[in-house]
């Protein structure tokens, strides 16, 4: 199956509501599991930026499991930074997270370099996907921890239907389209391994981690 791009944006009210409400608690720990097994032995207690943030679920999940960092989160979706930060608020983390509503590359964050950057689920939303390799690596400080995670293509629009019936069949409408929409978006690992070559990050490795996702991670 070719890839067929989706909008850079969600940003509907409704949409924004939907996944703010959704059950992602299995895929987005399994997001922190893999960083901590990726860098067991590293003491994550700097600045680190989160691309794609949208309604900050893993950022808060990050900020709980690594206790001495302060975290940025971009996203060009405002609707889904509201429900972010009232999440951010619930859990009493104002202090150590702030959300910020722009679009990369025009968006410049606070702090001219992050000590880990780490990104799910933005890639495949990208109609150019240098824009988040290229982010990376300006942003990034020297011996910078990367962690990415994002989906990849199904064979068939077939298996991308089955995918969403296994995973999201107690979800809303709305949400299981978004899913499936979303993995005829995705990159495939050889795809993201281009990517890399061509922005000069070859340091870092890629990994298939699960029958949907794959992940990109390691020092600069």
């Amino acid at each position: 199956m070719e890839r067929i791009p989706e909008p850079e944006l969600m940003n509907g009210a409704e949409q924004a509501l939907a996944y703010a409400a959704a059950d992602f608690e299995e895929p987005h720990n399994r997001f922190v599991e893999l960083f901590r097994n990726k860098f067991p032995e590293e003491k994550i207690d700097g600045y680190v930026l989160d691309l794609g943030c949208g309604p900050a679920d893993v950022t808060i999940r990050f900020a709980r499991a690594c206790p001495n960092c302060l975290i940025h989160g971009i996203d060009g979706a405002e609707n889904m930074l509201k429900y972010g930060r009232d999440a951010i608020a619930d859990q009493g983390l104002e202090s150590r997270i702030n959300l910020y509503c722009g679009h990369l590359p025009e968006i410049k964050p606070v702090q001219p370099s992050y000590d880990v950057i780490i990104s799910n689920s933005l890639l495949h939303h990208l109609h150019d996907p240098m824009v988040l390799w290229d982010s990376i690596r300006t942003y990034a400080a020297p011996k910078a921890i990367i962690f990415v995670m994002d989906l990849f293509r199904p064979a068939t629009q077939l298996e991308a239907k089955r995918v969403v019936e296994q995973y999201a069949t107690d979800e809303p409408a709305l949400l299981k389209d978004d899913f499936f929409h979303s993995l005829c978006a995705s990159y495939r690992i050889e795809e993201v391994e281009k990517q890399l070559e061509q922005a000069n990050l070859r340091k870092l490795s890629t990994e298939i981690v699960s029958d949907r996702h794959w992940i990109v991670y390691g020092k600069l």
